[in-house]
């Protein structure tokens, strides 16, 4: 008995070792499922037997994870590498900038785009990457890479590619939109959404006043506050990923957001349209990086490797319909997102994009004082009257307290 149990045992690692060692003889790719393919080329199981958990920290919806029918990415890195995956959210930037400068978090792959990797570099808080464990780097289009918030990608690696814009209800418009003005419009008090992130909301805003979306001082922060104080009474909400209920669920008119995403709202609601704003829109590229306080970089690098791959990245742009900088998974999109006005624009709409500088100190100081002030602002003033009637309530309750103190002492004697 113990004999067949002996010969069990070697006969299932004698299996289990001819699995492990198959990624080395296979010469091409390796199968992890129906489909995802891989590299045949490089080591994905060299962490399989040491207990790893990587920390990933994304932007919500944005990344194919198994749901409406698309492939779970994640769950095949899993099974191709033995490496655990606890991945998370976060709904911007400015939200994933303040979670890993509050300290006491350690994430392994974060996301963050362009001028948020250059600000990072800036406060030292990203890693060095050791692009030896990231050779797919090599199939990303030369467009996207060594840009001005990282020169020679040394901290980052693109994910996916885009451009803001405006996406509309065409039930609850008269005329289509074309500007970033248009969410100015009183007619339209209540039914416009606008981002609840200040680096995007000043930007369309800044379109709006006549400036650039890279401010240059104090004094134009001030000005694009100004603007944006303008249109606070006619905004319904600022959003982020609530604006997926909001526009598919006709709750209102337009709001901003990545045209990527926009894709994805008038899949689940043909009365939609997207239009990129003539005053000229925002082209972004979102990266891949490893924060210097990560505990698995090295596995963390093989993650971005992965994500890299053409099976990954076609996946991932087939669910949520951003752009991809990988010249392989552009050549084997389907046409009617290969060729989309939205997930590609024109040269035109290119040509009047800005890309989003890391701005000194000083100007994100302003910019994250004065949209704080916004947010509270009240026009005519009633923000003021609310402090006031708040303290006059204080003043009552604390008169009424000494009431009752000064009528049980006079009771007691």
């Amino acid at each position: 008995m113990k004999l067949k149990k002996f010969a069990a045992a070697v006969s299932a690692a004698l299996m289990l070792a001819v699995f492990t060692a198959a990624p080395a003889l296979a010469a091409d790719e390796i199968e992890v499922n129906d489909d995802i393919s891989v590299s045949g080329d490089y080591d994905w199981t060299r962490f399989a037997n040491d207990h790893i958990t990587l920390n990933v920290y994304n932007n919500g919806l944005y990344i194919s994870d198994g749901s409406d029918d698309s492939v779970n990415v994640v769950s095949a890195f899993e099974d191709l590498t033995g490496i655990k995956v606890n991945y998370t959210t976060y709904d911007s930037n400015e939200s994933l900038y303040a979670k890993l400068k509050s300290g006491g978090v350690s994430y392994d792959v974060i996301f963050p785009s362009d001028y948020m990797v250059g600000k990072m570099i800036n406060e030292g808080m990203l890693a060095e990457l050791d692009m030896d464990n990231i050779p797919n780097i090599a199939g990303v289009g030369e467009t996207y890479l060594d840009r001005s918030f990282d020169p020679g990608n040394k901290y980052s690696v693109p994910y996916m590619w885009g451009t803001t814009g405006l996406i509309y209800n065409t039930t609850m418009v008269e005329e289509p939109p074309t500007k970033w003005a248009d969410m100015w419009d009183v007619e339209y008090t209540n039914n416009v959404l606008m981002f609840n992130n200040s680096r995007d909301a000043y930007a369309i805003a800044a379109k709006v006043a006549g400036l650039s979306m890279n401010p240059q001082s104090v004094d134009e922060i001030t000005a694009i506050t100004e603007k944006l104080k303008e249109q606070k009474n006619i905004v319904q909400a600022y959003v982020m990923d609530e604006v997926f209920d909001k526009m598919e669920g006709g709750e209102a008119a337009m709001a901003p957001y990545y045209a990527g995403d926009a894709i994805t709202m008038i899949d689940e609601n043909p009365d939609l349209a997207f239009v990129h704003p003539e005053e000229g829109v925002n082209f972004f590229i979102d990266n891949m990086c490893v924060p210097a306080n990560a505990k698995h970089k090295e596995a963390a690098e093989m993650f971005i490797n992965y994500m890299c791959e053409t099976s990954v990245g076609l996946a991932n742009c087939d669910f949520i319909g951003y752009s991809t900088p990988l010249t392989a998974v552009w050549e084997e999109l389907d046409d009617d997102l290969k060729y989309s006005e939205i997930a590609y624009p024109s040269q035109e709409v290119l040509d009047k994009a800005e890309v989003f500088n890391t701005l000194p100190d000083d100007i994100n100081a302003a910019m994250d004082a004065q949209w704080s002030e916004m947010k509270s602002y009240e026009e005519g003033g009633s923000g003021w009257m609310v402090v006031v009637m708040l303290l006059v309530a204080i003043a009552i309750s604390a008169f009424n307290i000494w009431r009752k103190l000064r009528k049980k002492s006079r009771d007691n004697y």
